[in-house]
């Protein structure tokens, strides 16, 4: 005889026939909300604080740390939006309804591809400033860089509107019960996807960077053979270059490290894996990267440790602090 619910293990007991049953969680689950809750207030914390700082200090206000800027806004999100809702979606039921899990969607995949835009951004400013430095000033202005970075978060957030189209729609095609907030997209978006969101920005990142590398390599060991010979008219010049190649170094391994996090989720999807665990996994990894970024600032960027000093003893809320030299 078949037994009948009582509604306790429904997550809207009222909707006997179309609710979704409460999941029940395995000591992953917990390990998974615990280390996602973690991430989540350091992805926040650490980006603010990247944020603050660009944002604040008026000497900080290059090309490149507006990129840096843009990048740590998407994963600042990240922490503060994504993390949570994800977070929910996994382990509980999705109490938020039908809107918010659209919101949600939404959001999540806009801070992805602002990610990936911002990491192209960036691979083309080393790229100018290393291969093509006497035209750098000229070329990547403060105007110029903010027309771009408000142009890639256009294109993104009109990109990212297929995957919402359906629930803009009012096409409740994708929810079999209520209580769940489910990612399904078909097949010709997710191949659009591979190659908008994946495969061209990561083959023109890794051909720049290539390029810069080759560059970089050449113009150290040029100066390391013609250091003693440099006279002091020079010795700015110099000095410059060696910035230039020191952020191309800090800048590579944030690429680096991107690419490490991002790929082995695409690779996956495109081998047609569909191991849960594993899809879980690699898309944690996605998220970590976000948290990774201001680790990196700290520890190749003098300017943000200092920055993070006057932040966090309040000196920045003295008269004038704007202007304080901390490169």
């Amino acid at each position: 005889m078949k037994e009948v619910s009582d509604g306790s293990d429904l997550c809207f007991p009222e909707l006997l026939n179309t609710s979704c049953r409460k999941l029940t969680l395995s000591q992953s689950d917990v390990f998974f909300r615990f280390l996602m809750s973690t991430m989540s207030v350091f992805t926040v914390v650490l980006n603010l604080l990247v944020i603050i700082s660009v944002s604040h200090f008026r000497r900080l206000h290059t090309p490149t740390n507006l990129l840096l800027l843009s990048l740590a806004v998407s994963d600042f999100t990240v922490g503060l939006v994504v993390l949570p809702c994800e977070i929910i979606r996994r382990t509980a039921c999705w109490f938020l309804g039908k809107f918010m899990c659209s919101l949600f969607k939404y959001v999540n995949i806009v801070t992805i591809c602002a990610s990936v835009g911002n990491m192209v951004l960036i691979s083309v400013d080393r790229y100018v400033a290393i291969c093509d430095p006497l035209h750098y000033p000229s070329r990547l202005t403060l105007t110029r860089v903010k027309a771009c970075i408000f142009m890639c978060w256009l294109c993104v957030a009109f990109y990212c509107s297929i995957y919402v189209k359906d629930d803009l729609l009012q096409k409740d095609t994708h929810t079999s019960c209520y209580g769940e907030c489910e990612f399904v997209v078909d097949d010709i978006t997710g191949i659009v996807d591979l190659v908008i969101l994946f495969i061209t920005p990561v083959t023109t990142i890794i051909v720049l960077y290539l390029r810069v590398f080759v560059v970089a390599v050449f113009q150290a060991r040029a100066m390391r053979s013609h250091i003693t010979a440099v006279s002091l008219q020079h010795s700015g010049t110099l000095t410059s270059r060696k910035s230039e190649l020191k952020a191309a170094r800090t800048l590579g391994i944030l690429v680096v490290v991107f690419l490490t996090c991002f790929c082995p989720y695409y690779c996956v999807a495109l081998s047609g894996a569909n191991s849960h665990k594993v899809v879980v996994f690699f898309l944690c990894l996605i998220f970590f990267n976000s948290c990774m970024n201001p680790v990196i600032y700290a520890l190749f960027y003098p300017w943000f440790r200092k920055s993070v000093k006057l932040i966090l003893t309040l000196q920045i809320l003295q008269p004038g602090s704007r202007e304080a030299n901390i490169l």
